[in-house]
């Protein structure tokens, strides 16, 4: 029987305001029944310092263990200057280091982004795709959430309103369950080996 799924939320912005925390937020509310979904807020996380990735800050460790505790990481970022936050890049590299105590390995992540811009952060999720990739990640390939005009599609309650958008949203959380489940079946197997 399906029991849910834990999930986590990392918005790659740390405005008040971020649409991008407003997209994880509508994303939480479309998760089947059962589910746990949390929100971290990444503002607490250092500058990355590689003299400390062996003792790690508490804010670092403490996000390295939701994340493995976590089915699903789903993270939605903004746009910089043709790539995703930094915010968002420093707190990749605290996670995955040192390389051997990676939490994002065979870990589902479904990516997303929205922008006030034409654009939507297409670049952003590219970049961010090629990094997690690289860590291991199980990255759900499609369908692309781009959220272009962002300031268009949700409601002054910041409830989510664009038709298309929503339908995209909720295939590409479908397949992030899929997979999850998947990946769930696969660990009960392989403890038997």
């Amino acid at each position: 029987m399906f029991r849910g799924l834990n999930v986590l939320g990392i918005p790659g912005s740390l405005r008040k305001g971020s649409f991008n925390r407003l997209l994880i937020k509508n994303a939480f509310m479309m998760l089947p029944e059962g589910s746990n979904a949390i929100m971290y807020d990444i503002s607490a996380i250092p500058l990355f310092n590689q003299d400390l990735e062996k003792d790690p800050p508490e804010s670092v460790r403490d996000l390295k263990e939701k994340i493995r505790a976590s089915d699903i990481v789903l993270i939605s970022t903004p746009e910089y200057n043709h790539s995703y936050s930094r915010v968002l890049k420093n707190a990749i590299d605290w996670i995955s280091r040192p390389y051997t105590e990676n939490p994002f390995v065979s870990k589902v992540v479904a990516i997303f982004s929205a922008s006030t811009g034409s654009v939507g952060g297409s670049r952003a999720q590219e970049h961010l795709r090629v990094v997690l990739n690289a860590l291991g990640a199980l990255v759900v390939p499609r369908p692309e959430v781009i959220l272009v005009n962002t300031n268009k599609k949700f409601s002054s309650e910041g409830k989510f309103i664009d038709p298309v958008a929503i339908e995209l949203m909720r295939q590409l959380l479908k397949e992030a369950v899929k997979l999850a489940i998947a990946v769930k079946e696969a660990d009960k197997v392989l403890q038997k080996i």
